[in-house]
């Protein structure tokens, strides 16, 4: 979970936080919930969205490794200022596909480091709207990031970073 500080958007740079030196990215499929909801069951979890992106979960991974040794809590790791990178938004109609079954990527100064497409998500969007909607009352706004395919890795000033759902490139953003 991250609190609205937590968003970056419109293509404004992500500055390197003074309190890390192992920033890392995780690109994920986004969805936007449209209607408020609890208690989702996952048959009905479709209409609770239409639009999604492609955003960037920056992990502080030196606090991350520190909190889990020492047992505490690490939201912080992934909850502070500007932490959430989210591109443009496209409705579902737009898409060439479902949601199941969509390629999405990560670019760093044009070379691909993530790539994956939703089918091999160990959690469809569906099954995470209905788990999540079990604890959490949704509401019209709320952001789902859905996880990440592997390839995570460190960011670095003057980092160009543009995500794609298929061909469509809907972030695009420099680190400083």
């Amino acid at each position: 979970m991250k609190p609205d500080t937590a968003l970056l958007r419109n293509g404004k740079p992500f500055y390197l936080p003074c309190f890390s030196s192992d920033i890392q990215y995780e690109a994920e499929v986004v969805v936007k919930i449209d209607r408020l909801g609890k208690n989702i069951s996952r048959r009905f979890a479709r209409r609770y969205y239409n639009e999604v992106t492609i955003g960037i979960d920056m992990t502080a991974r030196d606090l991350q490794r520190k909190f889990k040794k020492e047992g505490l809590p690490w939201e912080l790791c992934k909850a502070f200022d500007n932490s959430a990178v989210i591109g443009n938004f496209i409705s579902l109609d737009e898409l060439e596909t479902d949601l199941d079954t969509i390629p999405f990527r990560l670019e760093i100064d044009g070379k691909t480091v993530q790539e994956s497409n939703t089918t091999y998500m160990n959690f469809k969007t569906d099954e995470i709207i209905e788990y999540v909607s079990r604890f959490i009352t949704l509401r019209t706004g709320d952001l789902i990031f859905t996880g990440t395919p592997s390839g995570i890795g460190n960011v670095e000033i003057n980092n160009h970073l543009q995500g794609y759902i298929g061909e469509k490139k809907l972030l695009d953003f420099w680190i400083k």
